[in-house]
């Protein structure tokens, strides 16, 4: 079936919310997961960060990942946002067929990103 968790970090739960809303009701992903709480350490720009944040996991066909990207990064507050696909290489199946019932052919190919 070609599914995907895809794994994005956001800088609070409000601006979680506002991404997996989208992504659901655009039928880019059919579920979003909202895990609030996350603390990072990471380097950026040469200075050490030890931010909290919040990961959204949503559920989403392989086909659609380029769209999904687009519309993330448009709606990302980040420069430059963590957004990762994991495949799904099994589960429960009557799952699977959901999400990909509940996702929608990508309508046209995304603006390429340089």
């Amino acid at each position: 079936m070609n599914l995907l968790f895809i794994y994005i970090t956001t800088k609070d739960r409000r601006e979680a919310r506002r991404i997996g809303k989208a992504l659901v009701t655009e039928k880019l992903a059919a579920c979003v997961n909202i895990v609030d709480g996350m603390n990072s350490l990471y380097f950026w720009e040469g200075k050490f960060c030890d931010e909290r944040e919040t990961i959204l996991i949503a559920k989403t066909r392989k086909v659609l990942l380029p769209c999904l990207t687009a519309r993330v990064k448009q709606l990302h507050s980040y420069r430059v946002p963590c957004i990762a696909a994991l495949p799904i290489i099994g589960g429960n199946r009557d799952f699977l067929q959901w999400i990909a019932g509940e996702t929608a052919a990508p309508k046209r190919p995304p603006a390429r990103l340089s």
